[in-house]
């Protein structure tokens, strides 16, 4: 099977496409070859063993290509994700009492605030975090990960939700959650799973991966008496936009810390109403670089997992989901242009333009890009609904061609 990746246009041979042919009571599916037979039982007459065994056969064919439409679209995931294979037996899922107790009794990242550079999520955990997420909708939602620490690697085995109250800024745990929390890991080394809590994880709906200051203060506290300990932030309404997960691990700095200067980040779109606390506390904490692994078990849970919800991936769109959020999107950036125009226009022209003016260049320069994006993200979603029209909807030209019986 070939994957399509949206945004490459090519031309199909003729012979590439669904097409229906009948031929008496015979009646023909073909999508390239083989061609696949089902033989139509006419009114009033019974099926003989022949036409018992074609339709075994023909009901056989659909749930295999069903199959290997759900594999297709796992694997698409797992490419776009960049997710790694290892073996079962590898070291990754061996837990190590001794050495996790070495490592807490040396402390080395109380030596060097930048002691941890990686982070590993299996993809199990992955999943998880971003079903978790998107259920929450538009309110953030909160959960728990478990993992351990190899060197300057961070390793998220498994993650679990937390009963906690959300709202669209933030969220708020009671004293249920930290019960729940308690039990849960509890339960987990009952059994065998003896992993200790690596971090915490929680959404931003719809306006990126990075920490506020609500986040910093939390994540100051959880490292100062639970270390080692990570946060990782995920943005569910823009991993539906983009196709890919929108995700990103952090650790804040000890209090006094000046960290140096390493240049701009990646630049990523933050809204409006969102920049002031953004860039109060963004050299606060730094990221970790992020990679993501499956074993062969990990292969069937996350099968199980996507045949559960692959369908309805399929029927959704990004452009009716997302709705709301390409609207905000849009009145977002008008709002930062409008902000740009009126900075510049000071002088008294509305046509002056000072080149010395680098913060109002550079607000129309991240202008630009955000609205490179949305459109990148709008075309996206409208490639998409003409591939699926073009697929389903359409009907073929030698649909209803009748050929004489033989």
């Amino acid at each position: 099977m070939t994957v399509l990746k949206i945004g490459t246009f090519i031309r199909l041979p003729a012979t590439m496409r669904l097409a229906k042919v009948r031929r008496g009571n015979l009646c023909l599916y073909s999508w390239s070859k083989p061609i696949i037979e089902h033989r139509m039982a006419d009114d009033g007459s019974g099926l003989g063993n022949g036409d018992s065994n074609r339709k075994d056969s023909s009901v056989e064919t659909d749930v295999a290509e069903m199959s290997q439409g759900s594999s297709m679209a796992l694997k698409t995931w797992e490419l776009q994700n960049d997710v790694e294979t290892v073996s079962s037996m590898d070291e990754i899922y061996k837990y190590e009492h001794q050495g996790q107790q070495d490592m807490l009794a040396a402390k080395p990242w109380m030596k060097d605030p930048h002691y941890f550079k990686n982070c590993k999520v299996s993809a199990l955990a992955l999943l998880k975090m971003v079903m978790h997420a998107r259920s929450g909708g538009n309110l953030e939602v909160m959960g728990l990960m478990l993992g351990k620490v190899d060197g300057e690697n961070m390793i998220v085995m498994d993650a679990f939700a937390l009963p906690v109250e959300g709202t669209e800024t933030r969220v708020n745990a009671q004293a249920a959650a930290y019960e729940y929390m308690a039990t849960y890991i509890d339960s987990a080394k009952q059994v065998g799973r003896l992993e200790n809590a690596i971090g915490w994880y929680h959404s931003h709906p719809g306006y990126g991966c990075w920490l506020s200051g609500i986040d910093v203060g939390t994540q100051l506290l959880n490292q100062q008496f639970q270390e080692p300990f990570l946060a990782i932030v995920i943005d569910p309404t823009r991993t539906i936009s983009a196709g890919k997960v929108n995700i990103g691990a952090f650790r804040t700095y000890p209090k006094g810390y000046k960290p140096p200067d390493d240049g701009p980040d990646e630049y990523q779109t933050i809204p409006l109403n969102k920049i002031e606390d953004f860039g109060v506390h963004c050299k606060q904490y730094y990221s970790l670089d992020m990679s993501y692994f499956k074993s062969s078990l990990d292969k069937r849970l996350l099968e199980s997992l996507w045949n559960k919800y692959w369908v309805s991936t399929l029927s959704s769109s990004s452009l009716l989901t997302n709705a709301e959020y390409m609207t905000g999107q849009v009145v977002d950036l008008s709002e930062k242009i409008e902000q740009a125009e009126t900075q510049l226009t000071r002088s008294g022209s509305s046509y002056t333009f000072d080149i010395h003016d680098k913060k109002s260049e550079d607000k129309l320069t991240k202008a630009t890009k955000d609205s490179k994006k949305l459109s990148v993200e709008a075309i996206h979603g409208l490639m998409s609904q003409i591939i699926k029209d073009h697929l389903f909807n359409q009907r073929s030209a030698d649909e209803n061609v009748t050929l004489p019986a033989s």
